[in-house]
C-alpha cells in the first residue's frame, strides 16, 4: 500500500491511524475494519486525507487509479461512500445511503451493525475493476493495444 506524505508532515495512513485511535469508541473499530477490508481487497491501495480546511481535519479517502471510497465517521454512523458507486455490482444490497444520485452510493453503518466482509471486499474489487476501466493513459506514453 502506498502511503501519501505532505512534506515533512505525516503520512495520511499515519494521520487516520492517529484518528482511529483518538476515538476510541465503536465508530474508530467500525471504520478501522472496513480499512482493514479496503486494504486486504485493493493491494496497492494509496490512503490519503482529501478537503482539508479550517472547518473539517479532512476525509480519509482510498484511490487506485481513482477514488475508490471515503470514509467518514458521524456522530450516528459511518459512511463509507463510494465515487462510482452507481456504476457497481452490488447483489448482497451492501448500498443503503445516498441512492438517488447518479454516481455516488454509500454504505451507512450504525451501532451494533456489521457489513459483510466478503461482500464489502467484492464491491472494494469491482471500484478498483471500474476505476482501472476507465483510467486515462499519462501523456506521453501510448494506449495499450
Amino acid at each position: 500500500m502506498e502511503r501519501s506524505r505532505p512534506e515533512g508532515g505525516p503520512t495520511a495512513s499515519e494521520v487516520i491511524d492517529q484518528r482511529l485511535a483518538e476515538m476510541g469508541d465503536w465508530r474508530g473499530a467500525t471504520l478501522a475494519r472496513m480499512r482493514s477490508l479496503i486494504r486486504e481487497a485493493a493491494p496497492g491501495v494509496v490512503e490519503e486525507i482529501k478537503w482539508v480546511k479550517a472547518t473539517s481535519p479532512g476525509t480519509p479517502t482510498w484511490s487506485l487509479n481513482g477514488i475508490i471510497c471515503t470514509g467518514e465517521t458521524y456522530k450516528a454512523v459511518v459512511k463509507l461512500t463510494f465515487a462510482k458507486g452507481a456504476s457497481l455490482p452490488d447483489p448482497a444490497g451492501l448500498f443503503n445511503a445516498s441512492l438517488e444520485g447518479n454516481t455516488r452510493r454509500a454504505i451507512d453503518i450504525r451501532e451494533g451493525e456489521t457489513v459483510d466482509g466478503g461482500a464489502f471486499k467484492d464491491l472494494v474489487q469491482a471500484a478498483v475493476a471500474l476505476n482501472a476501466a476507465s483510467a486515462k493513459p499519462a501523456k506521453g506514453r501510448a494506449a495499450p493495444a
